[in-house]
């Protein structure tokens, strides 16, 4: 699953298993912010995939939870 984490200083990280993969500064950040603000868990997690840009084609698998 994805976190998010925004900072003091208008930059926010978003994580995926325990890393940062993706930082957002400006007015990505505050657009992120904006549209997540709103946005029930599922659309969340889809708004955090976006934004990394990696997890967009939809053929990623997930890998068996041990």
């Amino acid at each position: 699953m994805f976190e998010y984490r925004p900072t003091s200083n208008g930059k926010v990280f978003i994580s995926w298993d325990h890393r940062v993969v993706v930082t957002l500064a400006g007015n990505d950040a505050a657009r992120f912010l904006e549209r997540v603000a709103g946005a029930d868990d599922a659309a969340a997690q889809l708004l955090m995939a976006r934004s990394t840009g990696n997890f967009r084609r939809g053929n990623e698998q997930h890998a068996p939870r041990r």
